[in-house]
């Protein structure tokens, strides 16, 4: 827990050095640019490290370690076909199941990716990444470790969709379902959020939503068509988050105060505000469905780039020193709880350990 706490604070620390938005001048590098790359290569490097180094960390650590095991044995496995080949490469290079180098690919891309669209779209990086840390989404990369590559894309296409640059969204998006196939979710539910919704439309929207909740044996069997895998296991037992509830309707209530004069007419803004709706309708109406959280978390992690956004079109300072106390003393109380969890079976990121000291438990096929 001190480890963590300590890279948190510290990364935190280096953050509030950079300036995503620095003045420029022609042919040479700004005392502030150079700052950035210093701060900005630390911060990667210590996450990268913490991520990489440890062994049987995260709740499917063991299990992924199986899944390389069988893909390199020629077994059914039933992860997709990127994260297959990239196993074969790099055991097939290592010349033996070096499971370790394919997790620091996974952090190294999955960190990149992360803080490139941290810099790239957030209004204020010093906040966006705060909110990154504090909401849980660095130390859940340690678990599920393909759909937090798949989240990273998500979250870096973004700017794709707002500048309505369509290809380069779809040929990322397919790119990335090679590696987690949810992530073909966000095609419609990105393209609806990026549409301008009248209140009719969205009554009518409501409406349909209702629909979850009167025919849920029906949406089942679509998911059970779609994911064959889930038929007769645990994951088809859904269940909702009340947490992320209450988030989603605390950024609903705060974006209505600035939808008027704001968001309404930004292209930006509008996108963040209808990924949140979505999000809380989903949490709401679809929580029987499994693994639900999963495709909520392709829309609320707009919510790091959204809620800055928003304190940085508050003019009046007092009001803008209360919301941003607020969401700090929010986030850091999200981050107590999270931490909190980190024994739990579903999330299990402590005890660290890293291959320097520990060996790794037997995994199914050793105990077989």
């Amino acid at each position: 827990m001190i480890l963590y706490l300590t890279v948190t604070a510290g990364t935190i620390l280096l953050a509030c050095m950079i300036d995503n938005h620095p003045v420029t001048q022609p042919y040479q590098v700004t005392r502030q640019q150079m700052c950035n790359r210093i701060c900005l290569l630390a911060v990667f490097l210590v996450l990268f490290a913490l991520s990489a180094c440890r062994q049987n960390v995260g709740n499917d650590y063991a299990k992924y370690v199986e899944f390389m095991h069988l893909v390199n044995s020629d077994a059914y496995v039933p992860t997709e076909p990127g994260f297959n080949l990239l196993v074969k490469v790099i055991y097939g290079i290592s010349g033996f199941e070096n499971y370790l180098l394919v997790f620091a690919i996974y952090a190294f891309v999955t960190i990149f990716l992360f803080l490139l669209a941290i810099y790239e779209q957030s209004d204020e990086f010093p906040i966006t990444y705060f909110l990154f840390m504090a909401l849980g989404y660095y130390f859940q990369t340690f678990s599920t470790v393909r759909y937090y590559l798949a989240l990273a894309l998500a979250l870096y296409s973004m700017k794709f969709v707002v500048r309505r640059q369509w290809g380069r969204f779809v040929l990322l998006v397919i790119l990335g379902s090679f590696f987690h196939k949810s992530l073909i979710v966000i095609l419609p539910l990105y393209f609806l959020a990026s549409l301008t919704w009248k209140k009719w439309q969205l009554a009518l929207a409501g409406l349909f939503c209702t629909t979850f909740l009167l025919w849920q044996d029906f949406y089942l069997k679509v998911v059970v068509f779609l994911y064959p895998t889930y038929e007769d296991t645990e994951y088809l037992e859904g269940g909702t988050s009340y947490i992320n509830i209450l988030r989603c309707l605390a950024v609903l209530v705060l974006s209505l105060f600035y939808y008027q004069k704001v968001i309404r007419g930004n292209r930006r803004l509008q996108f963040y505000f209808y990924l949140n709706l979505g999000a809380l309708a989903l949490y709401v109406f679809c929580s029987f469905l499994p693994i639900i959280s999963r495709i909520g978390y392709y829309l609320t992690v707009s919510h790091i780039l959204f809620l800055p956004a928003l304190l940085r079109e508050t003019k009046e300072q007092k009001w803008r020193r209360f919301l941003q106390v607020g969401m700090i003393l929010a986030a850091v109380l999200y981050f107590g709880i999270f931490m909190s969890r980190a024994y739990d079976n579903g999330l299990r990121i402590l005890p660290y350990e890293t291959f320097f000291f520990h060996d790794m438990v037997d995994i199914l096929s050793d105990v077989n």
